[in-house]
């Protein structure tokens, strides 16, 4: 199921439809964050056995797998793991720190990668765009509006402009071609920043209307989401937010920052996809390990 945003040049009202790809689906009950771990611990610790891995001992346990000395690993289908180690850019993201570390029982194990937690949004991400062939499939390219071909970029920084002169350090998750892509799956939120953060960004009050963003206390909410829009109006690209179906807050957020666009036509290029979505674009293979290790299908 797609969620799309459409919009008249003239109106700055938004009107969100729901366009389907594969036919008609029933729609996932909608979850917490907390209990998404939980679903995601108990399928892969059922998978764990098969494979190299270790249970933290944090409130909602994760698996963290490791790779075998047969080369494989437990968090990566086997043919987007081989490319992923056949392309530095790709590769160094594996070097990505795990900051749960420190719930693992073993000392050995406490500098572990965050790609290699089978919560993690990154490895997902991998785990579809570095399979071969992906980007040359017409479903997956229509269905984010990309043409077919591109190179994935990981862990891009924009660079979106600061009042100061300066640029801001941030990174997006991943960038196809003019798609800026910001990943989420069990994560709590998209972020709190302070105002005199967010009031940095130059072209802020040109993009937004500052007073209908979404805060909490004395702190903007959903600051990944300012970031990204900023980022889609700064390189006349666009940006889509990938999450969970099941996350009905994160697809809210999603909204609630799309309606203080002060542009129609920004707007436009701004979208969110579920991963249940894109899992309809899939090839089987791929769709049947997104099923068993997400319960993504």
């Amino acid at each position: 199921m797609s969620i799309r945003q459409t919009c008249s040049a003239t109106s700055k009202h938004i009107l969100f439809l729901f366009a389907y790809t594969e036919g008609v689906r029933s729609i996932p009950k909608a979850v917490s964050p907390s209990a998404l771990r939980c679903e995601l611990s108990h399928r892969n610790a059922a998978r764990a056995a098969a494979y190299l891995a270790e249970i933290s001992y944090s409130a909602v346990p994760s698996i963290v797998y490791a790779e075998t000395e047969a080369g494989g690993h437990g968090n990566f289908l086997p043919a987007a793991y081989k490319r992923i180690l056949q392309q530095p850019a790709w590769k160094a993201r594996l070097a990505k720190v795990y900051t749960g570390s420190r719930f693992l029982p073993r000392r050995a194990d406490r500098t572990r990668g965050e790609l290699e937690c089978a919560n993690s949004s990154d490895a997902l991400l991998m785990n579809i765009f570095c399979y071969p062939g992906i980007l040359r499939r017409q479903a997956v390219c229509s269905l984010l509006g990309i043409r077919p071909g591109i190179h994935p970029e990981f862990g891009v920084r924009p660079g979106i402009l600061l009042k100061s002169g300066g640029q801001d350090r941030s990174e997006m998750d991943l960038k196809l071609g003019d798609l800026f892509i910001e990943a989420k799956l069990t994560e709590g939120d998209f972020q709190m920043a302070r105002c005199d953060l967010v009031h940095r960004y130059r072209d802020l009050d040109s993009v937004f209307e500052v007073d209908r963003l979404p805060m909490r206390g004395e702190k903007y909410r959903s600051c990944q989401l300012i970031r990204g829009a900023l980022a889609a109006h700064a390189w006349r690209a666009s940006f889509a937010v990938v999450c969970d179906q099941r996350r009905q807050d994160m697809v809210d957020a999603c909204f609630e920052v799309m309606s203080a666009v002060a542009s129609a036509e920004l707007r436009c290029r701004i979208s969110v996809v579920t991963w249940q979505e894109l899992a309809g674009t899939l090839p089987r293979k791929v769709r049947a390990f997104l099923a068993e290790k997400y319960g993504i299908d």
